[in-house]
């Protein structure tokens, strides 16, 4: 278990299931956890800014992986950033379910679960915005955020412990680049593995997703550094595993198969 926090399985639990947020699928107060109570499993998700690449790129695992989480009857609930109009445009965008979606404007939860605040260097002339844009701009220079250059080389070099992202019929658009096929990438290493730029293509989709909505994915650019968290519970409340986010594209112990945790 990848432990980073300072509390024990059942204050997690107990924290979790007395926050309350906006559900995005209605826009109402709700508790986080309704729904809950008999599931084999519930995986909890704590995630950055909405417009956060790592977000995106989680949901998009998540629904590659839809048949095997249903089939093991896993439930999820996640909590991000943003207001509901962010909630909408993330979930149209991902596929991701708006009555599995919660949003807190504040990063309160984040606060209360001592999660990762990212790099906060305070420079008196810049205004509170300012100074998230200079932390978060270091913090993609890999200050404050070890192993974040790895993992952006790795979606430029490929990875044989990855599996094939994009199907060979799959056409990948939505880029400043023309359209593209998945047989595509086979010129550039084969199949059956995460090929070169084959992960880049996809975070490409995503960053242009991203800057074409800034203003809605992005309400409040305050907490552009704060980083998020996964836990994943048993049927009776207790943690069987957490992960803690440490840097920008650090959303999961092991990002060659960011979900593998789920089927230990």
């Amino acid at each position: 278990m990848n432990t980073q926090t300072r509390f024990n399985s059942s204050d997690i639990y107990s924290i979790l299931s007395q926050t309350q947020r906006l559900r995005v699928s209605d826009g109402v107060i709700k508790p986080v956890l309704d729904g809950c109570l008999n599931s084999s499993q519930l995986l909890v998700l704590i995630w950055s800014q909405l417009g956060d690449f790592d977000n995106l790129e989680y949901a998009w695992w998540l629904q590659r992986e839809k048949e095997k989480i249903e089939a093991r009857g896993i439930t999820i609930r996640a909590i991000g950033i943003g207001n509901r109009n962010s909630g909408v445009k993330f979930c149209k965008y991902t596929g991701f379910p708006q009555e599995w979606l919660f949003v807190d404007t504040i990063a309160e939860i984040h606060a209360l679960l001592r999660l990762y605040r990212g790099l906060s260097i305070q420079l008196p002339m810049l205004s509170t915005s300012q100074k998230a844009w200079l932390n978060l701009m270091l913090m993609c220079a890999g200050i404050g955020s070890p192993g974040t250059l790895k993992e952006v080389f790795r979606g430029y070099k490929g990875d044989k412990k990855a599996p094939q992202l994009i199907a060979d019929e799959e056409v990948v658009g939505g880029t400043p680049l023309p359209p593209m096929k998945g047989s595509f990438f086979q010129a550039a290493g084969g199949k059956g593995f995460q090929r070169p730029f084959e992960l880049a293509t996809l975070r490409l989709r995503n960053m242009t997703e991203v800057l074409s909505n800034w203003n809605t994915y992005v309400p409040d650019s305050s907490y552009l550094t704060q980083r998020g968290a996964t836990f994943l519970f048993d049927s009776q409340g207790k943690l069987i595993y957490e992960h803690c986010d440490r840097n920008i594209l650090g959303f999961a112990e092991n990002m060659s198969n960011p979900l593998d945790f789920l089927y230990k």
